[in-house]
């Protein structure tokens, strides 16, 4: 072992709680291979022996590590599996201070629970909640669009809403959509896709299907919402970054009684004409702290894909900064 820096001991085993053999096996995971996850993204050598862990490394990360140990080993008492993507949420949430014992936030869909997988994705689940209109901005990969139709299928169930519209600007094709081949709805479905997959996650595609075609599921391009009222319904539109200011004003001046408005984007995935300003940079700054209307801003650390994609982000967020 390197001495060089300091090496510490975390217990498991203890008199009064023996240490389950079994969940001790799902913690370390085959090979040990979730201990080499810890390892690398802590930067620290972990060695483990029965039920005790000697964890070298600097004190800050022994300390992360220690926690992330503890927390996992508690989730294989819950009957939860330890994946991939699970050791990577827990060591992102045990290295933010203040994140460690948080209750966070969960929607219930009818096939699916879907739970926060960080302190920001609670908060927005409570802004969606609280407020008539919310905005979810940040980059890919943070769950904005995910939790936004999960809420609606949620509200949908309980019979908050009557109708759930899903609306994405179709800023390749310049809304016109005319070269494309087939008819409208072959032609729109590309760029609804993500919606429709969170939705069959959430409902099942049968139950989907049955609902667009009763029209209490709509998925439209944003150009159809000229000269409606979207009442009790929950709409959310996607992609928010690709409208002009115009068609923003348009969308949310469309919102009627009982309705619930989800806006969500990023802005350093700009597909609009050159020279054109964005519809949602113009309404965040124009709408700061109007009553109703909640903003929750995410970051590359919010990232609940593969870890890589946090870092190919946070390395294109620093170039933005220095250029």
């Amino acid at each position: 072992m390197n001495q060089a820096l300091p090496a510490k001991t975390l217990s498991l085993d203890s008199p009064e709680s023996p240490i389950d053999n079994t969940r001790l096996s799902i913690l370390c995971g085959e090979r040990h291979a979730n201990i080499r996850i810890i390892e690398q993204e802590l930067a620290v050598k972990c060695y483990q022996q029965g039920g005790d862990f000697v964890i070298q490394g600097n004190a800050s990360d022994v300390g992360v590590a220690f926690k992330v140990i503890e927390k996992l080993y508690k989730l294989t008492n819950r009957g939860q599996g330890l994946d991939e993507s699970k050791i990577y949420q827990v060591i992102n949430n045990m290295s933010e201070p203040g994140d460690e014992d948080l209750d966070f936030e969960r929607v219930r869909a009818p096939l699916k629970q879907v739970v926060a997988k960080s302190k920001t994705q609670s908060e927005y689940m409570r802004a969606i909640e609280k407020h008539d209109v919310v905005f979810g901005v940040g980059p890919a990969g943070t769950g904005k669009t995910y939790i936004a139709v999960a809420k609606a299928v949620e509200a949908l169930v309980s019979d908050e809403v009557k109708r759930v519209v899903l609306i994405r600007p179709v800023v390749e094709a310049g809304e016109h959509l005319g070269f494309l081949p087939g008819d409208i709805g072959q032609k729109i479905d590309p760029y609804l896709r993500p919606l429709y997959d969170a939705l069959y996650e959430l409902l099942g595609p049968e139950k989907v299907q049955g609902l667009i075609e009763r029209k209490i599921i709509e998925l439209a391009p944003l150009a159809y919402m000229r000269g409606r009222t979207l009442s009790d319904a929950f709409v959310i539109m996607d992609e928010a970054q690709n409208t002009t200011v115009a068609q923003m004003k348009m969308l949310l001046t469309r919102t009627g009684f009982g309705s619930k408005v989800v806006l969500t984007g990023d802005l350093s995935q700009l597909d609009l004409p050159k020279g054109t300003y964005s519809g949602l940079k113009h309404a965040l700054t124009i709408l700061s702290g109007v009553r109703g209307i909640s903003v929750t801003k995410f970051t590359g650390k919010d990232i609940v894909r593969h870890p890589l994609v946090q870092r190919i982000v946070e390395a294109y967020e620093k170039h933005d900064r220095n250029d």
